[in-house]
């Protein structure tokens, strides 16, 4: 077996806010496995600046990580348990070396059509304006869920922009989740959510910033409407951490990005402890490629969970690699009439289509 690794920087249509600050590009890495003929490809979706193996060897782990390819699937990922990002790169690359196609990874009725995952509409942050035209696109797109970055610009023009979503929606019509990216004040967190609670939310992600487990444990214990954790479990390695930090903040939902947390097997795990505790949980996925996107969406859909997952970012970049996935109406499809196509160094810089 032949393993390699390929740096790639995927190009955002239009600058896109959190409350980190406005992303123009995303750094991503793949993996490639060659054996007897067949290739495999893994992506390992790196965040800078968020992702906890966001570290200056990072590469050069990626370079053992392919000079010890030998070791296996399992090896390479209690071996890589700092590294959660390519841990999710690895079992793609497994996966997909081993599939009929190196992209049809789990076939099942959403791979051959039959059947849609639902999905939120993401709204980035931004000027009142520009998130104004997000929410109506997303709207007349068909989208029952929407997602709002908030915690960048002034409050009250966020609660503005919940307020005009509400003139016109019933919660019963348009689900409303909102994510703050740990923006909040924890002096401050209470009060804000009780002035959201106004506007009948399904959820609040991260309210305040991650490490305040004695503030995010009183939030979860006091707050009007569900909270969902996000950052808060980036850097959470063992089962035993991941037990402890469930059973301390007593969270409503936990939300899982598998390059944050292990890939599938870090994700299995973490749902294994919310459903022993009575957590609810959502998959999402880390802006990354329709490569580590596809991958996502059909393990995913074997989950069996019915709320809108986060995976309908395969369309923010202009560089992206056309595949089957399409969204319509608030559902992520796979389309299996159209190709997929992708271009970088593993291939002689040709296009491929499988």
């Amino acid at each position: 077996m032949f393993a390699s690794y390929h740096k790639y920087i995927l190009n955002f249509k239009r600058p896109s806010g959190t409350s980190r600050g406005v992303m123009t590009e995303k750094e991503t890495w793949f993996i490639v496995l060659e054996q007897d003929g067949k290739k495999g490809i893994g992506e390992c979706g790196i965040l800078r600046g968020l992702s906890i193996d966001d570290r200056p060897d990072y590469e050069e782990k990626l370079q053992w990580t392919c000079s010890n390819i030998h070791l296996g699937k399992d090896q390479l990922w209690e071996a890589l348990i700092e590294f959660p990002s390519i841990q999710f790169g690895v079992e793609i690359a497994f996966q997909s070396l081993v599939s009929e196609t190196p992209f049809l990874l789990f076939p099942s009725d959403f791979t051959n059509g039959a059947k849609s995952i639902p999905i939120n509409g993401l709204v980035w942050m931004g000027e009142e304006s520009f998130m104004k035209q997000q929410i109506e696109e997303k709207l007349a797109d068909g989208y029952r869920c929407i997602k709002l970055k908030i915690g960048a610009i002034d409050f009250d023009k966020e609660l503005q922009l919940l307020r005009f979503i509400r003139e016109y929606f019933t919660p019963e019509q348009v689900e409303i989740r909102v994510d703050a990216n740990g923006a909040f004040d924890s002096n401050e967190a209470l009060g804000k959510l009780n002035q959201l609670a106004g506007f009948v939310l399904h959820s609040v992600e991260q309210p305040i910033q991650k490490n305040n487990t004695d503030s995010m444990a009183e939030l979860c214990k006091t707050t009007p409407f569900p909270i969902a954790l996000d950052e808060e479990l980036i850097g959470i390695f063992t089962r035993e951490e991941k037990e402890k930090l469930l059973t301390k903040i007593k969270p409503q939902y936990i939300i899982l990005k598998p390059s944050f947390v292990g890939g599938f097997r870090g994700t299995q795990e973490w749902i294994s402890l919310a459903e022993k505790h009575n957590v609810g949980w959502w998959i999402t996925s880390a802006l990354e490629s329709n490569i580590g996107l596809n991958a996502i969406a059909q393990w995913t859909f074997l989950q069996h969970n019915l709320m809108p997952q986060g995976l309908g970012t395969g369309a923010l970049y202009t560089n992206n690699f056309d595949c089957p996935l399409q969204v319509s109406e608030g559902q992520l499809w796979y389309c299996d009439k159209v190709n997929w196509q992708f271009e970088f160094d593993a291939f002689d810089g040709k296009i491929q289509t499988i």
